[in-house]
């Protein structure tokens, strides 16, 4: 049986799928170490009490993020046989987005994360969700990746910021406004 540690690592540096070698400290590595992160506060909402349709969207998502960490991984000048995030999938989260904001309140004013526990994860997944955007942006920019994968974060947080009104809404709970504090 393989070990899980190879100790090929242990120098600060990790291979590519398709080969090659790169420092862990890299923006590739920030990239999709931090899609994997926000993956791993996804299946941690998946255990909240949520509707079973928002829970089959999440996992749905949660294979989606394995495919962007994937391509992310890999230098957009490779040739790969690896899936590549697609149109349809950042289509498929905009007719969530869709169907899930019918149900909502209108938003007049900010709001501040918070509500029920997976509400407040949601927010905490949508922040996790922006600074993987901005990293894969930096290789987008370097053209080192393809820029469908920051499309699809980008619209992922859109998600998780409606899905987040969505489960205070099914906790029976408003959304937590922004109000300015009295200062004396």
């Amino acid at each position: 049986m393989a070990k899980i540690y190879t100790r090929t690592g242990d120098k600060g540096e990790t291979g590519l799928w398709g080969g090659g070698r790169i420092s862990k400290y890299s923006a590739r590595i920030h990239a999709y170490g931090t899609v994997d992160e926000c993956n791993a506060v996804l299946g941690l909402i998946r255990n909240d009490d949520l509707s079973d349709e928002l829970k089959i969207m999440l996992a749905d998502i949660q294979n989606l993020l394995f495919i962007v960490g994937g391509d992310l991984a890999t230098p957009g000048n490779q040739k790969t046989t690896i899936t590549r995030i697609a149109n349809e999938d950042i289509a498929c989260l905009e007719r969530w987005i869709d169907k899930l904001e019918k149900g909502l309140p209108k938003l007049a004013q900010f709001i501040i994360p918070g509500g029920c526990p997976a509400a407040a994860q949601f927010h905490l997944a949508r922040t996790v969700c922006r600074r993987a955007e901005r990293w894969a942006v930096a290789l987008v920019k370097g053209d080192q990746t393809h820029e469908k994968a920051v499309i699809f974060l980008n619209r992922l947080s859109d998600f998780l910021f409606v899905a987040a009104r969505t489960a205070n809404q099914q906790a029976g709970l408003s959304d937590v406004l922004l109000s300015y504090p009295k200062r004396d």
